[in-house]
């Protein structure tokens, strides 16, 4: 069975930083590619960036710069580290492992 498990969201004012942290387990992470999305509310899903078992990367425009997405194998662990975090940035932020299993999310709120 696999289990995905965010953490690291938070309060944060803009302009700050924050780390997610995602933990898969009952799959072979290091093959797999894996997602981050977010959702605010009353908004639909939207994708923020992906990392590829290779290492490859990719983000959406309205976070590149930004957003940096890292794995580690060791620790079947994906990351997503945020930067200059705008008002605009607040959504729930849900990991996804190999495209199809997605994890319960953590809150980011970007507020003063």
């Amino acid at each position: 069975q696999v289990h995905v498990v965010e953490s690291g969201g938070g309060l944060v004012q803009p302009g700050g930083s924050l780390r997610l942290s995602c933990a898969a387990s009952g799959l072979t992470f290091s093959s797999r590619t894996m997602a981050w999305y977010r959702q605010a509310p009353g908004k639909s899903r939207e994708w923020v960036a992906t990392i590829t078992n290779s290492g490859g990367t990719k983000y959406a425009d309205s976070v590149k710069g930004r957003f940096t997405i890292s794995r580690d194998n060791t620790k079947n662990t994906v990351y997503l580290q945020m930067n200059s975090l705008k008002p605009e940035d607040t959504a729930v932020y849900l990991c996804c492992a190999s495209m199809t299993y997605f994890g319960q999310g953590t809150q980011v709120t970007v507020s003063s």
